[in-house]
């Protein structure tokens, strides 16, 4: 699995291990900072808090990971990635 990615992504086995941890961190912290902005929001537990976690979590994710890719060295990598994420999704154009 993970030769997959390496040879997909066309990264060494070092950089591969950076852009997974940068995915787990920023990840992580993104549903740490959902949490705690459900908390300011005030939404009690139910559908209605699940899809507003959902929401902001999605919203947070990209931020989440830029910031951590800074850290991780691999900045380059994320910004491209994220840029096909958001030409897939429809958001930007192709020749952007």
């Amino acid at each position: 699995m993970f030769e997959g990615l390496r040879k997909k992504w066309k990264v060494s086995p070092i950089r591969l291990f950076l852009i997974l941890l940068t995915f787990a961190i920023g990840g992580s912290t993104a549903g740490y900072l959902a949490k705690k902005v459900m908390t300011l929001l005030d939404v009690e537990s139910g559908i209605l808090w699940t899809i507003l976690y959902i929401v902001v979590v999605t919203l947070l994710w990209p931020i989440s990971v830029i910031v951590i890719s800074l850290l991780t060295g691999q900045f380059l990598f994320f910004k491209g990635y994220l840029k096909r994420m958001a030409t897939r999704m429809k958001i930007m154009k192709e020749d952007s």
